[in-house]
């Protein structure tokens, strides 16, 4: 529900460095040239505009008016050859750049550098250039020259020219050509930052955060490389440095809302989510237009299961255009959980565009198939094929759960089958094929799905915990079992699929007591069919029959035809109800 953190935005490298759009150059081209020659007309003694030259200037003018660029970029390189005018060696890189020539570019702009050396488009094309080619002393050179040329915007210009070439993967040059050019100049806080983006980007995080440090020698209160400590502290796992860190940064910067914000997200990250609905009251307070926080304070209200104080703050912002589609989805997810089937589809059915136009769709498909209504939920995602190719694979995954659904497991093991196919050892196709093999009873194919992803990730806590169930249920291999089970619970203590399994195992082991304990904390947390028929199984064998019967009347009651109670009656409670 929540995008916990973002990545600095990088820039594409724009202005005077970008090409000409392909319906503007002869535009472009034709002004350029009539300046050039009326400029020419009334100050010759200033750009000393020969006849000559003004006819390839005039020649390259019609040349761009019939789409004839290579003679066009003759014309101004000519030009800017012969006469010692900037405008000509840039109008010369700019079709150059357009034509994607490179060694004709670096040639209009080492004349075009020649003429105006302090011109930062030029050298920023020109340090571009020698990133691209990795010559680390002209980039270097370049660089050092765009550090002291424009210092406040040194971090931005690096980090334009380097998604500019990230294609190429040249993160390792530029970072040691910053290197470099921290022996050659040494103090610049902003090239250590530039440093640790670059380190973080290569996924080298030790080296970010050393980086971080030098940077924060120089600059002990720069907040925007706080910020990054931060994140790089949440990325890496470790939470609560990031909110000591987040918190201190608060305390030094109490009106710097970019420090708040990301503050709250810690919180929510770490699940304390009062503390992080404080931090967004504060903010609206401050501010009560500021509708990301509005919305991110209805989101931690429905964490906190405050449904009708979210419920205020949604309906107040489906008034806001730029906020309708998702206020809208979580008010149908509010309707959804009252079980109010109509209402939740009228709010999914306005969720038209955005970002969560897809996931309402998806929602109320599963809605209308909880409902039983198989037909229309089809029908929707048949239209939803047709709305999101992109979205191949959950369609697939939505489809499969239609199938099981409707108790056509063989139809959703073809399903995937077929997918997987096309796209390979996917994970969530395989973890979904095997939840089908083991309803047809294909073990073998159960067993080979979820070790295949455990081969790839072996502390995949679903994986675990989907094979280690399924070998003490279906196979009685328990000491194998345990083993899978054991880790699913230490990477996931608290999740009570992960206890039900566990508990179950030791049902079976012949620990009643401690599978109570289990069972009892996973009913406490999730009240699921299955993990209630395991806690009522248990509670049986132990003789502590009435707990049970009423544990399986409430069960029973909401669930009617549950296939785990309906067994549990069958084969445990028998004739005692």
């Amino acid at each position: 529900m929540f995008r916990f953190f973002t990545i600095i935005t990088l820039v594409l490298l724009g202005g005077c460095a970008s090409s000409p759009k392909k319906g503007s150059d002869v535009t472009v081209l034709s002004t350029k040239a009539t300046e050039l020659k009326r400029e020419g007309r009334a100050d010759a003694d200033k750009t000393s505009i020969e006849p000559d030259v003004m006819f390839m200037l005039l020649t390259a003018e019609i040349a761009g008016q019939r789409g004839q660029y290579d003679v066009a970029l003759e014309g101004y390189m000519e030009a800017a050859k012969r006469v010692k005018d900037p405008r000509f060696a840039e109008r010369a890189a700019m079709i150059a750049m357009y034509a994607k020539d490179a060694a004709k570019t670096d040639e209009a702009v080492a004349l075009w550098l020649r003429d105006d050396p302090s011109n930062l488009a030029a050298r920023k094309i020109a340090a571009l250039s020698a990133l691209k080619n990795e010559d680390k002393p002209a980039a270097v050179e370049h660089l050092s020259l765009l550090m002291k040329a424009d210092p406040a915007g040194f971090e931005k210009t690096v980090m334009e020219l380097t998604i500019a070439i990230q294609k190429q993967d040249k993160s390792a040059f530029v970072y040691d050509v910053l290197d470099e050019l921290a022996l050659k100049s040494p103090g610049h806080a902003d090239v250590y930052f530039v440093q640790a983006l670059l380190a973080a980007q290569m996924k080298n995080e030790k080296l970010a955060e050393s980086k971080l440090e030098q940077a924060l020698k120089i600059q002990p209160d720069w907040d925007k490389a706080l910020i990054l400590q931060a994140q790089l502290s949440a990325y890496s796992g470790d939470v609560v440095r990031a909110k000591a860190l987040l918190k201190n940064a608060v305390a030094k910067y109490p009106e710097n809302e970019k420090i708040k914000k990301l503050f709250a997200q810690v919180l929510i990250k770490s699940e304390n989510y009062e503390a992080a609905g404080d931090v967004y009251q504060s903010l609206i307070a401050t501010n009560p237009n500021d509708n990301d926080s509005q919305l991110a304070y209805g989101l931690v209200q429905l964490q906190l299961d405050r449904d009708e104080k979210a419920e205020d703050i949604f309906v107040r912002l489906v008034d806001k255009p730029e906020w309708r589609s998702q206020a809208s989805f979580y008010l149908g997810k509010i309707e959804e959980k009252r079980g109010n089937k109509e209402k939740a589809l009228m709010w999914f059915d306005k969720v038209t565009d955005g970002p969560l136009a897809f996931e309402a769709s998806l929602s109320a498909i599963s809605l209308l198939a909880k409902d039983r209504q198989f037909d229309e939920a089809t029908s929707r995602l048949e239209l939803a094929r047709t709305r999101y190719p992109e979205q191949k694979q959950r369609m697939v995954l939505m489809q499969a759960d239609l199938y099981n659904q409707q108790k056509q497991y063989q139809q959703a093991f073809d399903l995937l089958t077929e997918a997987l196919g096309d796209q390979g050892e996917d994970k969530e196709l395989l973890y979904t094929r095997a939840l089908m093999a083991e309803r047809i009873g294909r073990l073998d194919m159960l067993e080979s799905d979820l070790q295949k992803i455990l081969a790839k990730n072996p502390d995949n806590p679903e994986a675990l915990n989907a094979l280690g169930y399924s070998l003490l249920d279906k196979s009685h291999r328990y000491i194998e079992a345990e083993k899978y089970l054991k880790r699913a619970l230490e990477l996931q203590p608290n999740e009570a699929v992960i206890m039900d399994s566990y508990g179950w195992l030791q049902f079976k082991l012949g620990d009643n007591q401690k599978a109570l304990d289990y069972l009892q904390r996973a009913y406490d947390k999730k009240q699921e069919h299955e993990i209630a028929a395991h806690l009522i199984e248990v509670l049986w064998v132990l003789n502590r029959k009435d707990e049970a019967r009423k544990l399986f009347y409430k069960a029973i009651k909401i669930a009617p035809e549950d296939e785990y109670l309906l067994d549990i009656r069958h084969r445990v409670l028998k004739g005692e109800l």
